[in-house]
């Protein structure tokens, strides 16, 4: 009825009047097979229904000519998803909500591009500046919240979230977003383009899940942190267990709301490494397996392992806190924008690239994991650090990391690449010494760096595992919680394949749960298909390294030296400053490497440093230095010793090559 009506005003008033009138949201359609009481009702709200609606039409008509406003003719499309306020006003107008008494934001279609790039940019920073606050209370979580305030911290995470998850949902946005990716070839700058192209990515992701969904998730990361820290304590893997198959379910439902089409699993990977598959990561993995199991077998059956005299004792945690300090600061992270403490697990957070809180944790008898778990954890600091705060980039997705394997990349360089790098050594055998009254005296750079590279036997925890077992810590996680997600594997069974699976990779049974499937944090935050991010970015920062070689002269020697400014400028404006600018990490090797990732850089990496670790005899110490005799009575040789040589020459043969070339 209300249609027929509306029909008959449509051809009376003709359609560019028409086009100002307000749209019946919803349309109601009453049923009723009762008889004619019902049908009269029907006919009379009918009735009513189109005179309301001919005196609206003519009376917006009559503003719209008295205001002299181009009234939009019947062929322009409105935008999808409008709200109802929208649908009712004309192009070039302002309206107001009747219900809320505030501005309403101008239809898009009387917008330039540029004026709608802008009002998108002003919401994506306010999401941004609240998502700050929120990493603000998930550190204070980690570090200072008294345990018995963990109730009104997931009330509040929860509130926060809520209101995170309104603006991330924002139907003004996702309208703002889809109008500007539909905009034309060269509209838009490469920048431009990038902010938008990611933006309108995570906007689907979000849009697409029910709030109470989202509500539920912030709860969980609470209640399944708390679960896992105690189950960790207590070493009993049932604790946790109910949080792990609610995270599992949970997980499925968000990457079906996301894409009900793609592999759930390749879905939840793609929030930490964009465009990465399980497909892609099976023939990754695949190849390095391959070159690491038949390394690692010959260096545990065939190789002799180093002295570790040099890493051995037991040394003061407030005297290491301070050694870890002041490497730290060596390497360029300012206090003046970030903070070190320390918590259960090593993490790097906080609000915003001018506060960068990261953590580490120290043992006693081990003064090298507290050491390089903080040089680890200052190359994730230095990346946020080094973000572009420029007027274009401020607050956008484009100034954020590219992925989590990127981000990785930047910590395990600066570990892997430069800590436990023989120029390393030289820096920081001086401050051990300094650092530590006990510590062994007359040790060489050379044997400090083999002692800090020996690979662990057992390798249990991966974040005390070396470089050379710590892939395979990787590959177990991936290949178990690809099976939770797939439905190949049950929760109640992981305890039982984890350490099958240890055993068949790296020849070692965990002998309880907390040092084997309750050693990691992630899955007590729902991060399922963070793990593999931790290899690719092992490689990655292989070949970003190599590259840095070739274009930073003597970049070895200025290690040795403890000159790290010009390799942290170079990543800062390699890989820092760049952002999220390239579509994916392969673009971003691509664009810095010279060829996408490749796994064979990694793995020769490996071979030739282990080979010479494992298989090569250490050179000979520098022989001790005679005292000289006095000047007016030199010694007399001896019949069976001959005279000393001259001392411009070596009293000793030269010590073999530090770094022998390993066979191909």
């Amino acid at each position: 009825e209300v249609g027929q009506a509306r029909g008959n005003i449509r051809a009376s008033l003709g359609s560019s009047q028409l086009s100002s009138m307000p749209q019946m949201h919803p349309v109601v359609t009453f049923t009723n097979s009762g008889g004619t009481h019902a049908d009269a009702q029907v006919a009379k709200l009918a009735a009513t229904t189109a005179t309301v609606t001919v005196v609206v039409g003519i009376a917006m008509a009559l503003v719209a000519r008295v205001a002299r406003r181009r009234v939009p003719s019947s062929s322009m499309q409105l935008p999808q998803y409008v709200e109802p306020w929208a649908m009712a006003s004309t192009s070039g107008f302002k309206t107001y909500s009747r219900s809320e008494g505030r501005r309403q934001p101008t239809r898009l279609m009387a917008m330039s591009r540029m004026e709608q790039y802008n009002e998108a940019c002003v919401k994506l920073r306010e999401i941004n500046t609240l998502e700050g606050i929120s990493g603000l209370l998930g550190w204070d979580e980690m570090v200072m919240l008294p345990p018995g305030a963990s109730g009104s911290r997931s009330d509040q995470k929860s509130a926060l979230t809520g209101i995170i998850y309104d603006k991330k949902t924002d139907q003004r946005l996702g309208e703002l977003l889809k109008s500007l990716g539909k905009a034309p070839p060269g509209t838009l700058d490469p920048l431009q383009t990038a902010v938008i192209r990611d933006a309108l990515k995570q906007y689907t992701r979000n849009a697409c899940l029910p709030r109470d969904l989202a509500t539920r998730i912030s709860e969980l990361s609470t209640q399944g942190y708390n679960a896992w820290v105690e189950a960790r304590t207590k070493s009993d893997f049932s604790i946790f267990a109910p949080f792990l198959k609610e995270w599992v379910d949970i997980s499925v439902q968000k990457a079906k709301f996301i894409d009900p089409h793609a592999e759930p699993y390749d879905v939840l990977l793609d929030a930490y490494e964009k465009g990465m598959t399980s497909a892609r990561l099976d023939a990754i993995f695949e190849e390095v397996r391959q070159g690491l199991v038949s390394l690692i077998n010959e260096v545990k059956t065939k190789g002799t392992p180093p002295d570790q005299k040099l890493v051995q004792g037991t040394y003061d945690i407030d005297l290491q806190a301070k050694l870890a300090e002041s490497v730290v600061l060596d390497l360029g992270f300012d206090l003046k924008k970030g903070r070190l403490d320390v918590s259960v697990h090593p993490f790097t957070g906080g609000t915003h690239p001018t506060d960068v809180r990261m953590t580490t944790r120290f043992k006693a008898d081990d003064f090298t994991e507290g050491l390089t778990g903080a040089i680890h954890e200052t190359g994730h600091a230095l990346y946020e650090q080094g973000r572009n705060l420029s007027d274009t980039w401020r607050g956008l997705p484009v100034s954020s990391a590219l992925s989590m394997g990127i981000h990785e990349s930047q910590s395990l360089l600066w570990e892997r690449m430069v800590a436990l790098n023989k120029a390393f050594a030289p820096y920081l055998l001086p401050k051990l010494e300094k650092q530590f009254a006990s510590f062994p005296k007359g040790g060489t750079p050379d044997a400090l760096w083999r002692a800090m590279n020996v690979v662990k036997n057992p390798s249990l925890i991966r974040v005390e595992s070396d470089e050379l077992t710590y892939t395979m810590h990787v590959i177990l996680r991936y290949e178990i919680e690809k099976g939770l997600i797939n439905g190949s594997i049950a929760v109640d069974d992981v305890p039982k394949i984890w350490n099958e699976k240890m055993t068949a990779y790296l020849g070692c049974t965990p002998p309880n749960d907390a040092q084997g499937v309750l050693q990691d944090v992630h899955w007590s935050a729902g991060a399922i298909g963070y793990f593999p991010t931790y290899s690719l970015g092992a490689m990655y920062a292989c070949q970003i390294f190599e590259t840095a070689k070739a274009a930073i002269p003597g970049l070895e020697e200025q290690i040795s030296k403890g000159e790290f400014t010009p390799l942290r400028e170079w990543l800062r404006t390699s890989i820092h400053e760049v952002g999220s600018l390239p579509a994916s990490g392969d673009e971003l090797m691509l664009s810095v490497t010279g060829q996408t990732l490749d796994p064979q850089i990694f793995l020769a990496y490996l071979r030739k440093k282990y080979t010479e670790i494992y298989m090569e005899k250490p050179p000979a110490p520098p022989a001790a230095k005679a005292p000289a005799p006095p000047a007016d009575k030199p010694a007399a040789p001896s019949a069976d010793k001959p005279a000393a040589p001259p001392a411009d020459k070596p009293s000793a043969p030269p010590a073999a090559p530090a770094a022998a070339k390993a066979p191909a």
